[in-house]
């Protein structure tokens, strides 16, 4: 992992790509019986067009029962694994409240992109006592290595609805077009981020900045150069991707 590849962009940027990229965070809840004390816990994340981070939990965790006395939260994205001095990483903490999931299409296509990027959950979504939320974030303090501190509120960061288009409601055809006529596009995609990889990708899912793809257990991303709105701005961006990366990888 490269400690530099975030110098000189823009730290909302940075906070959406920790986001969109960690499969995990570190969710911090005030604590309902000991005084407020904060209790952190690992949990699994998808994140929204926007970038708002997504959640399915149990009813029965500490956690739960913890934001449902009061939802605010915090979650913590790790962008330093990998790296010889983790310092020199990026880190964000996101600041929020809490939201139950309701089943209005656009919040059911939320927790169908949620299972998209964590299949493996889909027997826990089944559960009576599994449930999907939202943190709504209001603030986010980003360390990007030594001397690189920032607060930001929630509006600089996330995209706002005329950055996000309608991708949203068009993204479950444009995943399955993708997986079914253009597998060897995908793999492409996928020996961008490693030129060793071998095949059989899938991709879980796209958002203005990027697509998300899978393969067994493994997930990695590709980056979009610019933003893409709805499914003709993807497909041109996905095309460019196919001819730049054909080219730079002798495909």
């Amino acid at each position: 992992m490269n400690a530099h590849a975030d110098e000189g962009k823009d730290p909302a940027a940075i906070c959406r790509g920790l986001i969109r990229r960690s499969a995990t965070a570190v969710l911090a809840t005030a604590e309902r019986e000991a005084e407020g004390w904060p209790y952190a816990s690992l949990v699994q994340v998808a994140a929204a067009h926007d970038g708002t981070p997504l959640l399915l939990l149990s009813d029965l965790a500490d956690h739960t029962k913890n934001f449902m006395r009061d939802g605010r939260v915090s979650l913590l994205f790790d962008g330093t694994r990998g790296l010889d001095n983790p310092l020199t990483g990026a880190r964000a903490t996101l600041q929020g409240r809490i939201r139950l999931l309701a089943d209005s299409e656009p919040d059911m296509r939320l927790k169908r992109r949620y299972l998209a990027r964590h299949p493996e959950a889909a027997g826990y979504a089944g559960f009576a006592d599994f449930k999907f939320y939202a943190v709504n974030a209001e603030r986010l303090h980003l360390v990007a290595g030594f001397g690189r501190i920032s607060w930001m509120p929630a509006t600089s960061v996330l995209l706002d609805a005329a950055r996000t288009g309608t991708l949203a409601e068009e993204e479950e055809d444009i995943v399955a077009h993708m997986n079914a006529d253009h597998a060897d596009a995908v793999d492409l995609y996928a020996r961008a981020a490693d030129p060793d990889t071998v095949l059989g990708w899938r991709m879980t899912g796209i958002d203005p900045e990027g697509a998300d793809l899978r393969r067994d257990g493994r997930a990695t991303r590709l980056d979009f150069a610019g933003l893409v709105t709805d499914g003709a701005s993807a497909r041109l961006e996905l095309v460019r991707l196919v001819r730049d990366l054909r080219s730079k990888l002798g495909a």
